[in-house]
């Protein structure tokens, strides 16, 4: 398991729903649901994604762009659009609540829509819960809007998901959400691969021949008694070189990273096993002793993991609206 594989396995698509209405120009989307990560992308046409906080971007044709939340944003036909916006949040996201059958706009009575001139814009948004302690980490490395132009791996996914919004098939519900799934892994990828671009440190480290086999090793062995010197070991090379070369690329030490990568484990096995002991949560992460866990827990995260859970059990960590709308968009006459 890789540090990427790890960090966005929380992320899914289940239960999304594609909604198909017809809007002309001027047209105003207002996207409320504050998802904790949306990723949006156009098959044709062109269009604006206007974040809550943040500068407008344009979205054209086989172009994608993922906001992270909590703020909302809007889609549109131009900037300034006179349209008055229209929200699509719960009320899109159900079929007892509108679901595909909710209209968002109209054309004049008796006008077909092929009467337009311009290029229709059919956009495709997908928002995504993110539940737990390990795929914030993810979100911690991503800006409020990043964008990934057309022609890179992306466009495969993207050729699928347009020929199945095409369709009506029996399974196709299961088929859109592992499509989009597929689409956001391929986007977040080539946005961190992206020439010039400033990836996580994590990202890159995963690159070397060295700390990439031992942030492996970690991820998929993270309960194990490890010591620099035995990843050294597994990694082939000396204790000293492994310990620098890590240092380098990753930017702390194998054991400190070890430890905050056990204790962002351990926060959601917490919420998540309300049954379980402090003590067995501390064996799953690698601590024979729950003192010692206790102690690591408290000087990472700031509070006891008994602190910790009965404040994530009370709380509750609300499911975002999950939802996946393909908005045809006829462009207006001149």
């Amino acid at each position: 398991m890789d540090a990427f594989s790890d960090l966005i396995r929380g992320v899914r698509a289940q239960g999304s729903l594609f909604g198909s209405s017809t809007l002309s120009a001027p047209w105003a989307l207002h996207f409320v649901d504050g998802a904790p990560l949306t990723l949006c992308t156009v098959i044709g046409g062109e269009g604006w994604i206007v974040p809550e906080h943040g500068p407008a971007e344009a979205l054209r044709s086989g172009e994608t762009i993922v906001v992270r939340g909590p703020g909302t944003f809007t889609f549109v036909d131009a900037i300034g659009t006179r349209a008055e916006a229209i929200a699509c949040g719960v009320d899109c996201a159900t079929p007892e609540q509108g679901g595909t059958r909710h209209r968002l706009g109209w054309h004049d009575p008796g006008e077909h829509p092929c009467e337009h001139s311009g290029v229709a814009t059919t956009l495709i948004v997908g928002a995504y819960p993110v539940r737990g302690e390990i795929s914030r980490r993810l979100l911690d490395a991503l800006p409020v809007v990043l964008r990934v132009g057309a022609g890179g791996s992306a466009d495969a996914a993207l050729e699928h998901l347009a020929a199945e919004v095409a369709v009506d098939a029996p399974g196709q519900q299961v088929v859109l959400d592992r499509l989009l799934d597929w689409m956001l892994v391929c986007t977040l990828r080539d946005w961190f691969d992206r020439p010039g671009g400033e990836p996580p440190a994590w990202w890159a480290a995963q690159r070397d021949p060295v700390v990439g086999d031992a942030l492996r090793l970690l991820h998929a062995e993270p309960q194990a008694p490890w010591t620099v010197g035995a990843l050294a070991v597994r990694t082939g090379v000396s204790r000293s070189t492994l310990a620098k070369r890590f240092a380098d690329l990753v930017g702390e030490p194998p054991l400190t990273y070890l430890t905050r990568w056990r204790m962002t484990l351990a926060a959601d096995l917490l919420t998540e096993r309300e049954a379980a002991t402090v003590a067995e949560i501390a064996r799953d992460v690698g601590y024979s002793d729950a003192f010692a866990f206790s102690a690591a827990f408290k000087r990472t995260r700031g509070v006891s993991p008994s602190t910790f859970r009965r404040a994530g059990t009370a709380g509750g960590d609300a499911p975002a609206a999950r939802r996946l709308t393909a908005v045809p968009a006829a462009a207006a006459r001149p």
